[in-house]
């Protein structure tokens, strides 16, 4: 994966004030951090850095300039975004240099399609590895052409890009291939929701039947007890 450059401003303000003018600014809040240097808190342009996110994901290395004159090789540790908006609120940026290992978690991506009458479930979209900081791939892709029902891939399955090594359980399972149910059993699945939905209503009713009788009853013993103390 190639490293984007992109500039940067020192940042001055802290909390959640200055990090609000920093976003209306356009700018992201981010820190720098890592190889036992001080963290040093920095604004990264928006637009830029949400591009480059785009292209080459959560794991894209930038070379970024400060306008202070510190220039630094860093992948996203950590990226808050707001739920609603969509928009960056705060970016974690791990420093790097150039020949170093680091372990990341890797987007894994299922090329061709499984046997006829199957379901594919996906249960791992991610898979940890260590690759050199300026090599790192932006996707594995892993091939389920033709896998028929029953069959499982796991992390020791996979084939890693040279000078990737697998840092995940070999034996955690990333794919299951298994029978896709029959109209008859989808039919009858419904049929079964069909059948409880009578029955429930139908002791409800006797719950209700029950609870009118017990009324009426202790109604007609009010009324008795009445009867008898007038009398």
């Amino acid at each position: 994966m190639s490293e984007v450059k992109i500039s940067a401003e020192p940042r001055t303000e802290f909390g959640k004030g200055g990090a609000r003018r920093t976003r209306r600014a356009g700018k992201v809040p981010a820190v720098l951090y890592g190889h036992g240097e001080a963290p040093k808190h920095i604004a990264l342009p928006a637009r830029e850095f949400a591009a480059a996110i785009r292209r080459g994901g959560a794991n894209q290395l930038f070379a970024i300039e400060v306008s202070d004159g510190t220039q630094a090789l860093a992948l996203p540790k950590a990226i808050q975004r707001d739920p609603i908006k969509d928009t960056f609120e705060h970016i974690d940026l791990l420093l790097v240099r150039r020949g170093e290992k680091v372990t990341v978690d890797i987007a894994v991506q299922l090329t061709g399609e499984a046997a006829r009458d199957t379901l594919v479930m996906h249960e791992h979209d991610t898979l940890s590895v260590s690759a050199d900081a300026t090599r790192l791939p932006e996707s594995i892709e892993v091939s389920i052409e033709g896998l028929e029902a029953g069959t499982q891939i796991t992390a020791g399955d996979v084939k890693l890009p040279q000078g990737v090594e697998l840092v995940a359980d070999p034996a955690s399972v990333l794919v299951v291939i298994t029978g896709a149910p029959t109209a008859e059993q989808l039919e009858a699945e419904g049929a079964g929701v069909v059948e409880e939905a009578p029955a429930e209503e139908a002791e409800e009713a006797a719950e209700g039947e029950e609870a009118a009788e017990g009324e009426t009853a202790e109604g007609a013993e009010g009324e008795t007890a009445e009867a008898s103390a007038q009398a």
